[in-house]
């Protein structure tokens, strides 16, 4: 008997049917969900019965959700964050949860610099003036004047710093994890307290994992502690910063702006206060766009996947 997989992520979804050979030639029956953007539990509870296991996306696989798949033995995730699959509740069940680390590397740091460029040098407010008729020079700062500050020195987190400090500015970043002194050196950077990067940095970029120590990480009390001129980027997962406050800091001007690429409801609702915020760069959450990223995580999720099925129930990916 095949083993019966639930496809529901949504950049494999597109090209599922270049993988049905593949899904063939390996015994697996693939049932494709009908998704814009997440499965929420109430989505995925009617769909997991008879499941052996899922390529998913940023869907929720809470406990319950677990305990109405009785024959679930993997959850491949399409990506790095697993912030929405109850980790503990998958050990305890013997499900193997699995991802992609370092899938996104370039593209996310490549869109980090392209965010602090655009606040730097002021483009896009140039190019609305000058499209509606205004001839003014706005003044801008290069990024050799500039301070850089990086919270999360992982993969990501890195790869915003290499990028930065191939302009010139100073390199600051913080981590709750001890990073390897070998690794700090190449990169340039000065490992700093979170309070004194927040004092120092001129572009604050959150690159942290999603977890208990990092929700709602930056609130009132860190906007505060940032320069006014200074501005917020966050490329990694929307809880991450309490969007509630960054709209008071942002309202008030106790920061200069902020560029977003995540938020804490996706797709972010169409009253959110931060839509029509001249001082703010939105994106939806897009900052993984690269073909060729894609398709290394296409192979790697389904790699797992196959993986996973072969094992049984082995919570060690």
């Amino acid at each position: 008997m095949p083993w019966k997989v639930l496809v529901t992520a949504p950049y494999l979804l597109p090209v599922v049917d270049r993988f049905r050979p593949w899904f063939a030639e390996n015994g697996i029956e693939p049932v494709v969900a009908n998704i814009n953007e997440r499965m929420e539990e109430a989505d995925l509870l009617p769909l997991v019965g008879d499941i052996d296991g899922v390529a998913c996306g940023d869907d929720r696989f809470t406990a319950r959700v677990m305990d109405a798949a009785p024959k679930l033995k993997v959850i491949s995730k399409w990506g790095t964050g697993i912030d929405s699959i109850d980790k503990a509740a998958a050990e305890a069940r013997g499900i193997r949860v699995c991802r992609t680390l370092d899938a996104f590397t370039e593209p996310v740091g490549d869109s980090t610099l392209g965010y602090i460029l655009c606040f730097a040098r002021r483009l896009p407010w140039m190019d609305r003036q000058m499209k509606s008729g205004v001839w003014d020079k706005i003044p801008g700062r290069a990024l050799n004047e500039s301070t850089v500050g990086v919270i999360g020195v992982g993969a990501t987190g890195s790869g915003t710093l290499r990028r930065a400090r191939a302009f010139g500015a100073e390199l600051l970043g913080t981590d709750i994890r001890d990073i390897h002194p070998g690794h700090v050196k190449a990169l340039g950077v000065n490992m700093v307290s979170l309070d004194e990067l927040l004092a120092r940095a001129d572009f604050v970029c959150a690159h942290c994992d999603l977890n208990p120590t990092s929700h709602h990480l930056m609130s009132d009390t860190q906007f505060q502690r940032m320069k006014p001129t200074a501005v917020l980027l966050n490329l990694a997962r929307g809880p991450v910063v309490d969007e509630k406050a960054l709209v008071r800091a942002l309202q008030s001007r106790t920061i200069a702006g902020a560029a977003l690429d995540v938020f804490e409801d996706e797709p972010l609702p169409a009253d959110s206060p931060l839509r029509g915020m001249d001082n703010v760069m939105l994106a939806p959450h897009n900052s993984n766009s690269s073909p060729k990223a894609w398709e290394r995580i296409h192979l790697s999720t389904l790699d797992q996947l196959l993986a996973g099925l072969k094992a049984g129930r082995a919570p060690h990916c």
